[in-house]
C-alpha cells in the first residue's frame, strides 16, 4: 500500500488531480479572510467568536456560521438541497421515475439541486442575520447601524453569493479533483479549526495535558469509527446459470455488502438540528429553565430525547434508502437468489431482518458516540470547537471522508495499472490471431 501512493505524484494524471484538489481547498479557504461589507473594523481586528448557536452546524457545513465573512454558510445550503431531493426520489414516484433515466436524469436532479441551493440559502442567510447580526451591534460598523434594511440586504446578498461560489468550488473538485468535492469541503472546515482551537489554550498552564487527552481520546474514537465504517454483513447471492450452445454462463456466486452504519452521519445531522429548534423557542420566549434542560449536554432528559431521536432518524433513513422490497425483485429479475431462501416476498423478508437488526447495532454505535464524547470533555478547558472535532460526529465525517478519499486514490492507481498492463508489449494478456 505504501508503495502504491508513493506512486500517485509519479502518474502524471493522478498529479494533477491531487494538484487541483489542493488549489480548489485552499480557494475555499480564501474566502473566509473576506469580511461581509458593513462589518465593524475594530471587531474584525478583535477577533469574533462564533456564536454558540451555530458552533454544532458549522462542523456540519464546512463553513463558520455565525462568523462575519461570505463563505460563512459553507456547503451547508447545497448539502440540504441535496438531502432533500435524495428523499424526494424515494418519496416521490415523479422523481424516481426522473432518477432511473440513467445520467440523463441525474443532471436534471442534479441541476435542480443547483437551483434549489438558491432559496434555501436565503433562508439560512436572514436566519444567520437575525440572530447573530442583530444580537450583537458590535458587529456592525457605525456607518451602518442606522440602516438595518440595506444591512439586512448586504449580508444575506454576501452569504448567498459565498454559498453559491462554495457549491460551484465544490462540483469543480468532483470533476477535476479527487474524492467528492462537498465532503472534502465539509472536512477541510473541521481541520481548519484546529490550530485556532490550539492558540485558544496554548497559554494555559494545562495545555499539554488536555493535548495528551486529546491525543488519546481521538485516536480511540478514530479506530471505533473506522472499525465500524468498514463493518459490514456480507448476504452471499448466488447467480442461475444459463446454457447457451456449448458455454454455461453465470453460475457464480457474490456477496450483497450491508453496511452496519448504514445511515453515516445523517442520523447525528437530523437530531442536532432538531434539537436547536426548541433551545432557540425557549429562548425567545424567555423560558430559561427549559432552555436549560435543551442545553445541558450529559443531563438525563437531553441525553434520553438525544438518543431516541438518533435511533429514530437511523431506523428512517436506512427504510427510505435501502428497500427490501426493490433488491428482491432486481434479484428475480436478473436470476439471482438467496441461497437457502426462496426469491420474492421470502427474500424480502430475510433482508429486511437483516436490516433491522444493522439497524440496531448502528444506532446504538451513533449514539454512543453523539453522546459520550460530552461526558468525556466536561469539565476540561477545552473551547468549544475542539469538542466539536473530538466528538464523535466530526470523526464520523473526517474519518468517512478520508477514507473515500484513500479509495479513491486507490481505484486511480489500479485503474492506471490496468491501463498500462494492456498496453502491446506490456506483462498483461494481449489478443492473438486465433483467439474467441
Amino acid at each position: 500500500m505504501e508503495a502504491s501512493f508513493g506512486k500517485i505524484f509519479t502518474v502524471r494524471e493522478t498529479r494533477e488531480k491531487v494538484f487541483n484538489t489542493i488549489f480548489l481547498l485552499l480557494a475555499y479557504r480564501v474566502g473566509f479572510q473576506v469580511p461581509i461589507p458593513g462589518m465593524s473594523a475594530e471587531f474584525l481586528r478583535g477577533g469574533n467568536e462564533t456564536n454558540p448557536l451555530f458552533g454544532l452546524m458549522s462542523a456540519f457545513s464546512g463553513g463558520q456560521l455565525g462568523q462575519t465573512t461570505i463563505f460563512g454558510l459553507g456547503i451547508m445550503p447545497y448539502i440540504s438541497a441535496s438531502i432533500i431531493f435524495s428523499m424526494l426520489t424515494k418519496i416521490s414516484p415523479t422523481m424516481e421515475a426522473v432518477a432511473k433515466e440513467g445520467a440523463s436524469g441525474q443532471k436534471k436532479i442534479n441541476q435542480w439541486t443547483r437551483l434549489a441551493t438558491v432559496p434555501i440559502a436565503l433562508i439560512q442567510s436572514f436566519f444567520v442575520y437575525t440572530g447573530v447580526f442583530l444580537r450583537d451591534p458590535n458587529m456592525i460598523s457605525p456607518e451602518m447601524q442606522g440602516s438595518p434594511v440595506l444591512l439586512g440586504a448586504v449580508v444575506i446578498a454576501s452569504l448567498i453569493a459565498g454559498a453559491l461560489i462554495v457549491m460551484w468550488i465544490g462540483e469543480l473538485i468532483t470533476e477535476h479533483g479527487v474524492g467528492n468535492g462537498a465532503s472534502l469541503i465539509i472536512m477541510a472546515g473541521i481541520i481548519a479549526s484546529m490550530p485556532v482551537s490550539f492558540l485558544q489554550i496554548w497559554d494555559t498552564p494545562e495545555f499539554w495535558s488536555t493535548l495528551l487527552f486529546i491525543a488519546g481520546i481521538w485516536a480511540v474514537v478514530v479506530y471505533v469509527v473506522v472499525f465500524m465504517h468498514k463493518g459490514a454483513r456480507r448476504i452471499p447471492v448466488q447467480y442461475a446459470r444459463l446454457t447457451r450452445g456449448r458455454r454455461v454462463y453465470g453460475g457464480q456466486r457474490h456477496y450483497l455488502p450491508l453496511k452496519v452504519n448504514m445511515a453515516g452521519v445523517m442520523p447525528i445531522i437530523f437530531a442536532s438540528v432538531l434539537f436547536v429548534i426548541p433551545g432557540v423557542i425557549f429562548g425567545v420566549v424567555g423560558w430559561e429553565r427549559a432552555q436549560s434542560v435543551f442545553s445541558d449536554q450529559t443531563g438525563f432528559v437531553y441525553v434520553s430525547i438525544y438518543v431516541a431521536m438518533v435511533f429514530t432518524f437511523c431506523f428512517f433513513w436506512n427504510r427510505l434508502m435501502f428497500r427490501p422490497e426493490e433488491i428482491a425483485d432486481n434479484l428475480r429479475e436478473h436470476g439471482s437468489f438467496i441461497p437457502g431462501i426462496r426469491p420474492g416476498a421470502k427474500t424480502a423478508e430475510y433482508l429486511s431482518s437483516v436490516l433491522t437488526r444493522l439497524t440496531l447495532v448502528g444506532a446504538a454505535f451513533l449514539a454512543i458516540v453523539a453522546v459520550a464524547p460530552s461526558f468525556i470533555t466536561k469539565g476540561t478547558p477545552m473551547p468549544p470547537s475542539m469538542q466539536y472535532f473530538i466528538g464523535g460526529t466530526s470523526v464520523l465525517i473526517v474519518v468517512g471522508v478520508a477514507l473515500d478519499l484513500v479509495d479513491k486514490l486507490a481505484a486511480q492507481l489500479v485503474m492506471r495499472n490496468y491501463e498500462g498492463a494492456m498496453k502491446e508489449g506490456g506483462p498483461g494478456w494481449t489478443k492473438k490471431e486465433g483467439d474467441d
